[in-house]
């Protein structure tokens, strides 16, 4: 496989200035500075080959945004090297610009006055792209964005959903080999997510473009990673699939049995199920069982329906946000 994003010891610290309260304070601070070093991130090593999808996740101040910067060049890292396609992003900032693209959901790379299909001329001259490819590309991302409508429109008159579709197409005329998702779907309606989340997809597999995904949406990264990295307080904690992550976090499944007779727990010997590391509970019509994701769960099930009046059966696999919460707080 072709690594194309590769960090190797990456750290990042900035100096931030103390202020003292008050007015006395303020002039202070003035005539002496006291400053501590903040950590954004610290000694995170990077690989993610050419064509794979991979989500970056943790909470508000991890160091993703850091990451980001720094692996798109705007930021030089204190510490470690990038490689973006084989080169260093900030050392090579107009040669990687050719071949990255990005898309942040709080931030626009659009000209806010101008309409959309001037705002594309413009980037096709920056890029310098070719006629044909400008031409195949921008009919392309018209129809499958549906973009044909507010074309003429400057940025100021779209709405959320439709600045962010164009937003997609200005990141992907010049063909990039690396797409940098910081955010994507913030503050989309439901079926603008899931639209987007298709146009993702399917760029990644028909141009094979290597993406790296940031997001506090975890139907986000369900539908889109084939691995997720987690980064907490600067480090990384976690880099592998959502079946490995269970099997870290100590996922459980929820199994809920829907009984036909009214059972309270009193009347049954739990125990036998508790002693083999099984949660589980009696909630007047349900039971309520909480096992191992990773272990299989016929059995269990066949000895339940021997043991109680079920008359129907609905299990659960672990919610991603619920391993990635548990991975934070480890």
């Amino acid at each position: 496989m072709t690594v194309v994003i590769e960090a190797k010891n990456l750290s990042k610290s900035y100096e931030s200035v103390i202020r003292e309260k008050g007015l006395k304070g303020a002039v202070k601070s003035l005539v002496s500075k006291k400053t501590k070093t903040i950590q954004a991130v610290n000694d995170i090593s990077l690989s993610i080959n050419k064509g794979e999808i991979v989500g970056y996740v943790g909470p508000n101040g991890a160091g993703k945004s850091t990451t980001i910067k720094m692996l798109t060049g705007i930021l030089k890292p204190n510490q470690g090297s990038v490689q973006i396609c084989g080169i260093d992003p900030f050392k090579n900032r107009t040669e990687n610009a050719m071949n990255i693209g990005v898309v942040f959901g709080q931030r626009t790379q659009l000209w806010w006055d101008l309409p959309i299909s001037e705002t594309y001329e413009l980037l096709r001259r920056m890029y310098q792209i070719n006629d044909k490819v400008y031409k195949q590309n921008l009919n392309d991302f018209i129809e499958i964005l549906e973009l044909e409508t507010f074309m003429s429109r400057s940025v100021r008159q779209l709405s959320l959903g439709q600045r962010m579709r164009a937003e997609f197409a200005a990141a992907l005329l010049h063909n990039p080999k690396v797409l940098f998702l910081d955010e994507p779907t913030i503050g989309l309606d439901i079926e603008v997510k899931k639209n987007i989340r298709k146009f993702i997809k399917r760029i990644n597999d028909e141009r094979n473009v290597t993406i790296l995904l940031t997001t506090h949406d975890m139907k986000d990264i369900e539908e889109l990673s084939s691995r997720i990295v987690v980064i907490n307080h600067g480090e990384l904690i976690f880099s592998g699939d959502s079946q490995q992550m269970s099997k870290k976090f100590d996922a459980k499944k929820t199994i809920i049995c829907h009984l036909s007779e009214l059972v309270f727990e009193e009347q049954i010997n739990l125990s036998e199920y508790r002693k083999q590391g099984i949660q589980i509970n009696i909630d007047k019509y349900s039971i309520i069982i909480k096992i191992d994701a990773t272990l299989p769960v016929s059995g269990l099930i066949s000895k339940l329906i021997e043991q109680f009046p079920i008359v129907d059966i609905d299990i659960q696999g672990p919610l991603i946000e619920d391993i990635v919460m548990e991975a934070y707080h480890v």
